[in-house]
């Protein structure tokens, strides 16, 4: 009896032109590498440089919580790749929030930063890719959430309120742009053990929190980028609307 083959469409194809913000370290620079790895043709976008150069990425510097900057991003990817096929919304303030604290002690100006680089970039980036993926009548969004939002964790709240109102736009967006072939899903990671992860968490904090898993061990990048590569592919082309909790079995929905 003759074996059929694989079915490889839960993976990123090779070729996939993917823009991931906030691609330049962290986070997005796993998933950057990992689906660069795979073969797509990456495209980061962050305000600040990449620690390594890698040769199978392109980085360009932008803004993702201004308008104008999303312009000048998706024409310069059109213009070198003729296409967007996923984009992944990975940008955020996170190591930057510094020391947690109360609610009532977080500022306006800083509620609104959060809000504007964590939620509003979100929205901006869905609206900029929108107009080539119609066109294309196919377009794969990825939106990184955060399990905080099903956690209820506290001195995080404009963390957390940033990273719920991205899976509510997660949601409405999906609904709008289905009919045109595209898919919008959400991943909500669990602390993820970065660089910035242990410089707001100290190492009893971390050491309870992978205690608490099902799976009772630290979460890496690496634990991510494989949900990210199937949410970007053509297997998931019936997935939209969805939020993903990739914890380790913390957080259940």
């Amino acid at each position: 009896m003759q074996m059929s083959q694989p079915d490889m469409r839960g993976s990123v194809a090779p070729g996939t032109v993917v823009v991931v913000t906030g691609g330049a370290r962290g986070i997005g620079a796993g998933l950057s590498r990992y689906l660069a790895a795979q073969g797509a043709a990456v495209v980061t976008a962050d305000v600040v440089e990449p620690d390594d150069a890698d040769g199978g990425i392109t980085h360009l510097r932008a803004d993702v919580s201004d308008e104008s900057s999303w312009q000048e991003l998706v024409a310069a990817v059109l213009e070198r790749h003729g296409r967007i096929d996923a984009l992944v919304n990975n940008a955020a303030i996170y190591q930057g929030l510094g020391t947690k604290r109360p609610f009532t002690e977080i500022t306006v100006e800083e509620w609104d930063r959060v809000l504007a680089v964590n939620t509003r970039s979100v929205w901006l980036g869905m609206r900029a890719v929108h107009p080539a993926m119609k066109a294309q009548g196919r377009g794969r969004v990825v939106n990184i959430a955060s399990s905080t939002v099903h956690m209820g964790v506290p001195w995080f709240a404009h963390y957390t309120a940033s990273k719920g109102a991205v899976i509510a736009l997660t949601r409405s967006v999906a609904r709008e742009v289905g009919a045109d072939g595209i898919t919008v899903n959400a991943v909500a990671p669990g602390l993820v053990e970065t660089d910035a992860t242990r410089a707001l968490n100290d190492a009893d904090y971390l050491a309870a929190s992978a205690g608490r898993r099902a799976v009772p061990r630290a979460m890496e990048p690496g634990d991510l980028a494989p949900v990210v590569s199937f949410l970007c592919s053509e297997g998931s082309g019936f997935v939209t609307g969805q939020t993903l909790i990739v914890d380790g079995g913390v957080a259940f929905s």
